[in-house]
This record gives C-alpha cells, sequence and structure tokens, in this order.
C-alpha cells in the first residue's frame, strides 16, 4: 500500500478546505489539533480480492493491506469509515434465503465491522464499529423498481431457476444475470449523535459507521418512535454522502478499484476527469451508463457537495491503492464547485488501468 506524506496530505488538504473551519457550524473537539473532517467510503468488493472466494478469512487479508493506508491518513486527518456490503449480504442471502434484508444488512455490518476493526487495530488505530440503522420511505418507488445487485453472477438458465424458486427478482449485470433488491434513498441516520459524541469526545477513535448503507428501517405512522424494518439494501455512498452532509464534513472520499470518473471508458479516446462540477457532472449525465456501479457514486458525489453547508466541500472518487495522493489531486476525481472554464479539468493519461466494466464474471462494481 501507499504510504501517506504528512506534509503533502497538510498541504492538499489546506487547498481544499482552506475556509472550511470558518465557514462550518460544526464544532471541533478542544482535544483535536485535526483541521479537516473526512468521510471515506469502501466499497464492499474491497474485502474480495478479485479470483478468491468470499471468506472471513480472505477478507481478513484484504482488510489487513488496506488498514496501513486508512490509519496513515487517520494521523492527518479526522476520519468517518464507512463501507459497503453488496457481496457479503448477498452471500448471506444465499445461506439463509428467509431472512429478510435489514437482518441480513445488520449482520453482514457486524461481520465488516469486525473485520476492519481487527485490520486497524494492528495497524494502530481503535476503532468504534456502530450498527446504525437509517429511515427510508417504505412507499419510495424504488419498491417497484428494484435496481440494487447483491450477490454472485448467475447465467441465464440458474438466474431463471432461482426468480422461479425464490422469487428473486433478478437483472442483466453486463453478459450475466445478479440478483436485485429495492435501494431507497437514504432518510435519517438513527445514531447520527453517537458518532457525532465519539468523533467530538473520543478524537482518538475512529468510527465505522452506516455500514452497508445502514440498517434499512421505516417509522410506524400511528407511532413514529417506533422503527421497524424493510427489506431493502441502502447503496452505502449514498447514505455516506448523508452522513457527510450531517456531520458536516469538509470531504468525501469514495474509494474503488477502478480510479475515478472517466469519459469513454474503456475506449481507444478514453480520458479521465481529474476535476469536474456538479453542474457538468449532470449536465453530461457521467456514469449513466453504469448504473449499478460508477452511476450512484456519482450521484452521491454531487449530492454531498451540493447539499453540504460548507462551499467548499470537495468530494473525491479514486482508487483504493492511490488514497493518499487523492488528496493532493495526483489522481482520482475530484468534485467541487467553481470549476473553472467549462466545468471539468481533464488528466493527460489516455488510458484507463483496467478494462471497460462488463461486469461479466467478477461482481466488483458494486457494494
Amino acid at each position: 500500500m501507499i504510504a501517506a506524506s504528512r506534509h503533502s496530505l497538510r498541504k492538499a488538504a489546506h487547498h481544499f478546505a482552506a475556509t472550511a473551519a470558518s465557514s462550518s457550524t460544526r464544532q471541533y473537539s478542544a482535544t483535536t489539533t485535526l483541521s479537516d473532517r473526512i468521510v471515506i467510503a469502501v466499497g464492499g468488493n474491497a474485502l474480495q480480492r478479485r479470483g478468491e472466494r468470499l471468506t472471513i478469512e480472505n477478507m481478513l487479508k484484504a482488510a489487513a493491506d488496506m488498514a496501513p493506508t486508512l490509519a496513515n491518513l487517520s494521523k492527518d486527518h479526522e476520519l468517518v469509515l464507512t463501507h459497503g456490503n453488496g457481496p457479503q449480504v448477498g452471500e448471506l442471502a444465499l445461506e439463509r434465503s428467509a431472512a429478510t434484508f435489514d437482518v441480513l444488512g445488520a449482520e453482514s455490518m457486524g461481520q465488516i465491522g469486525y473485520v476492519l476493526a481487527q485490520a486497524l487495530s494492528s495497524a494502530g488505530r481503535t476503532t468504534a464499529p456502530i450498527i446504525c440503522q437509517v429511515v427510508v420511505d417504505p412507499q419510495h418507488e424504488a419498491f417497484r423498481d428494484p435496481s440494487k445487485f447483491v450477490g454472485p453472477i448467475y447465467g441465464a438458465k440458474e438466474a431463471t431457476a432461482l426468480s422461479q424458486s425464490l422469487g428473486w427478482v433478478m437483472k442483466p449485470d453486463g453478459e450475466y444475470f445478479r440478483r436485485v433488491v429495492p435501494s431507497p434513498p437514504p432518510m435519517e441516520i438513527i445514531q447520527i449523535d453517537a458518532i457525532k459524541t465519539i468523533l467530538e469526545q473520543a478524537p482518538d477513535i475512529l468510527p465505522i459507521a452506516c455500514g452497508g448503507g445502514g440498517i434499512p428501517v421505516s417509522r410506524i405512522p400511528s407511532n413514529p418512535q417506533t422503527l421497524t424494518g424493510v427489506e431493502a439494501v441502502i447503496d452505502k455512498d449514498a447514505c455516506g454522502a448523508k452522513l457527510a452532509v450531517e456531520l458536516d464534513a469538509d470531504g468525501f472520499i469514495i474509494l474503488t478499484d477502478g480510479g475515478g470518473i472517466w469519459q469513454n471508458f474503456g475506449k481507444p479516446n478514453a480520458r479521465e476527469m481529474k476535476k469536474a462540477s456538479p453542474e457538468y457532472l449532470e449536465g453530461t449525465k457521467a456514469g449513466k451508463n453504469f448504473p449499478g456501479s460508477m452511476g450512484p457514486k456519482i450521484q452521491a458525489a454531487i449530492d454531498f457537495v451540493n447539499n453540504s453547508k460548507n462551499p467548499n466541500a470537495w468530494a473525491a472518487i479514486g482508487d483504493l491503492k492511490d488514497a493518499s495522493k487523492i488528496f493532493n489531486n495526483e489522481e482520482g476525481t475530484l468534485v467541487m464547485k467553481n470549476v473553472k472554464g467549462e466545468g471539468v479539468v481533464w488528466r493527460e493519461s489516455a488510458a484507463p488501468k483496467q478494462d471497460p466494466p462488463k461486469q461479466s464474471k467478477e461482481p466488483h462494481k458494486s457494494g
């Protein structure tokens, strides 16, 4: 893993959020010298190396690989870590087809929280994984058109058989099929005050929150303080953006396994965005051709920048292994307001780091 330079990180943080402390309504703990607050979202697929089975042992190995980078970043930034659970919750659903997704989401959150906590502890960071419930609208249109990919890929015949026998909704993912479940937007993070308390009163502890997008729940109309589970999986990037807004974060980083935002991805004329404004991304419908992968990540970055109270708020999308370089915009794509010119700055490099996202044999683009 790439070790982050403390000097470069401080310089980059000053560059991206120079006036954040004065413009934000957040009150920092008097016991911390860290000047910026960053929410980092790691995909569930980061815990599944390509070509390896999804086992606890392999998850622990993958977590151990990423932990030093995250621990090093936490030395210079007040971090909150969130994570996906697409592969994990899908595997749990295979094992226990009768279980509901709110329960499976809670199980995967505990499982992944433990794996990350153990790895970060070995890297010298104390963490606090928090089981988070997130309120959604059970009448949202997402329940009429399930879109969130979970679990492994299937051939056409196997997908049809599973749909008929278990009632699963299956949709194409490249040349194969995967199960899809409703993915309503997050409305309210129930444990947000607990997360804030840790940040303000225990700055040496790194919170791990809203894993897998949080446990989807809804409020009973006749008794709003009563919660009930909802059969859905909330997109972790959408919830991460909501979390970052609620915490008055200065930045929101989405770590992927394929770099930043590309135009004409996988084609000879492909080029990566270095910086882009929300207006440019929305105007060009960036990522819409990949609704199961990059699309939600781009939308989450846009949502955070647009909804933040901090006019200097920024989001970034980049490869996990380039995490330290994302801060000074050497890698990945920075999303922020007031990008000069047409609202986009392009990188000089001409070729993406991996093949086009056909999503044919590996479900590594969700989670």
